[in-house]
């Protein structure tokens, strides 16, 4: 997932890395509007990492956020 992808599914992944970071508030995520930048600082000052570290977490969420889209249903929440 790249930047551009990160803005437009904004909302969906709000909920995604309230679970990821715990730490962040509503008000974080409302400062980030969908911004990578933004967001890789509110998780690098949050957390007290270093940029790199935030970089790296918040790429590999949206990574695993990507795949999670690509999957198909389970046959669980397909079943009447």
């Amino acid at each position: 997932m790249n930047s551009d992808t990160f803005a437009g599914q904004w909302k969906q992944l709000k909920g995604s890395a309230k679970k990821q970071w715990a730490d962040l508030t509503d008000n974080d995520l409302l400062q980030a509007e969908g911004n990578y930048d933004k967001f890789v600082g509110i998780i690098q000052e949050r957390y007290g990492y270093a940029r790199e570290r935030a970089e790296d977490e918040v790429n590999e969420w949206m990574d695993s956020a990507d795949s999670e889209s690509q999957r198909p249903p389970s046959r669980e929440a397909t079943r009447p």
